[in-house]
């Protein structure tokens, strides 16, 4: 959903190049067609489609380590996000900024987005905005002219103001997904599930993609 969301707002201001990563995560297969429908409908230039198999093989991770089950969230939702969780992958996020930056060099490019988000996250390390700053100032060490600029421009949004920023945009929420652990229906009780719904919830809106559970 934030991805979704941040691939629109990038749209109405830039022409758009997405990367969209199959790293062995449980839906695999369902995030790819959403990322090709989501390019389609925003309008991006090229979408590159890059699998590697290093988070696979590494495990630790409840998204792509079939040994982990993906558990169901806390009836307390305000506890989601109050300690790293099972579905966090490890140092996931500096792997995908890093193919994009790469990218970003070759194509000439000076932004780079990503719709991290640390407020009604589910706690991971790697979406906290000091992670962040940090990233570039590794790519102004690390890269030819050091004027590429990674943004996070959802990064200290609630959920229910990134669905409103979505309705506003007219993102595709439709084609998005952000189940954990469903493919053909989400779960409805996974934490990603449940921050999702919750934030429709609040925003007054309605989620458009199926739920196997009621809402």
């Amino acid at each position: 959903m934030d991805s979704c969301v941040c691939a629109a707002l990038a749209a109405r201001d830039f022409e758009v190049y997405a990367i969209h990563f199959s790293y062995g995560q449980r839906t695999e297969a369902r995030e790819l067609e959403s990322a090709e429908e989501v390019a389609r409908i925003v309008g991006v230039k090229e979408l590159m489609h890059l699998k590697i198999d290093l988070f696979r093989r590494i495990g630790g991770s409840a998204l792509t380590d079939h040994a982990i089950a993906v558990p169901a969230a806390s009836a307390d939702e305000a506890s989601i996000g109050s300690e790293v969780p099972v579905t966090y992958v490890p140092f996931r996020n500096a792997h995908f900024l890093s193919a994009a930056v790469s990218w970003a060099e070759v194509l000439g490019a000076r932004t780079a987005f990503i719709g991290a988000v640390e407020q009604d996250s589910s706690g991971y390390p790697d979406c906290r905005p000091a992670y962040y700053d940090a990233f570039n100032e590794l790519i102004k060490m690390g890269t030819k002219d050091g004027d590429i600029r990674v943004v996070t421009p959802l990064i200290e949004m609630r959920k229910s103001e990134i669905v409103r920023l979505g309705v506003e945009l007219g993102a595709p929420f439709h084609v998005s997904w952000s189940c954990y652990s469903g493919e053909s229906e989400a779960c409805g009780v996974c934490e990603s599930c449940v921050l999702r719904l919750r934030a429709f919830r609040e925003a007054g809106a309605v989620d458009p993609i199926p739920y196997a559970m009621a809402k």
